[in-house]
């Protein structure tokens, strides 16, 4: 949740940067929308875990049912909360083309990261379309609800992609054991973590080579130099995988607290240059 609303302040902090009269109005009704979208996309997904799979462990299947009933409710409620927002923002007349199409993709993926038929978290799909919903629909949402289009900037989205996937594949890690188990097929458990770890490594070097080549795609190195203050953590959070996949003993918290740090204060720092400049 804070990961969605640190996504979300970045992208009202570019349109900020961009000379956007900031609406307050917009701002947090979209933050409310993003936040209920973001609920609403994890409860869903503990709504149709498989029936041999406890939510929390001990429960009888009567508890279970009661739980996943509210759960579901609480989702409906958080989806039509949604609709509503969305209504506030046409009658006020800050939903663009643009707007209701990001809010539409936003409920297209936790739809099928989520529910049957599709229910990519099941498919070991689930790690991209969480990484896209946080680190690219969210950010797109925020700046479009300041300024009613998209714009090049929004392409910096692309590498804080990368690094939250890394984070979710790392994520997927502690729970390897569990989900060999229940036949989960996340996307470690698909790949096997000989073919993960390589893929990790990559996106998130791949991140950092975005920013680096930001002049090509008209963004400048000036405003975007703070996404390297986080390099180090990100060459140690390989340093760890790597050791890992070595045999090395593993320290889970630390891991999983560095893939956290690199892509959340690489968001961040983003978020404050815009907004300060």
């Amino acid at each position: 949740m804070l990961l969605a609303a640190l996504t979300y302040f970045l992208g009202a902090s570019i349109a900020n940067y961009l000379g956007k009269p900031f609406r307050i109005d917009s701002f947090w009704l979209g933050l409310i929308a993003i936040l209920l979208a973001q609920t609403s996309m994890n409860l869903l997904a503990e709504v149709f875990r498989p029936e041999n799979e406890a939510i929390v462990v001990g429960q009888s299947r009567r508890e279970r049912i009661l739980l996943r009933n509210n759960a579901l409710y609480v989702s409906i409620a958080a989806l039509t909360a949604n609709a509503v927002i969305a209504f506030i923002l046409y009658n006020n007349h800050h939903l663009s083309v643009a707007a209701f199409f990001f809010l539409l993709l936003s409920l297209i993926l936790i739809l099928a990261y989520a529910t049957p038929p599709f229910r990519f978290i099941n498919r070991g799909f689930g790690e991209l379309v969480l990484a896209a919903h946080i680190a690219y629909v969210i950010p797109s949402i925020g700046y479009i609800l300041q300024s009613d289009e998209t714009h090049r900037f929004l392409l910096i989205s692309i590498p804080l992609t990368f690094l939250a996937f890394a984070y979710f594949i790392v994520m997927n890690f502690p729970a390897f054991a569990s989900d060999s188990k229940y036949n989960r097929s996340t996307l470690l458990t698909r790949l096997g973590w000989e073919r993960a770890v390589p893929l990790h490594h990559l996106f998130v070097l791949l991140a950092y080579l975005f920013f680096l080549a930001a002049p090509v795609f008209g963004l400048s190195l000036s405003l975007l130099w703070p996404a390297f203050l986080t390099l180090p953590f990100a060459l140690f959070q390989i340093f760890q995988l790597h050791n890992i996949s070595l045999g090395a003993p593993t320290n889970w918290t630390l891991l999983t607290v560095t893939a956290l740090s690199v892509f959340g204060l690489t968001a961040y720092f983003l978020s404050l240059t815009f907004w300060l400049r």
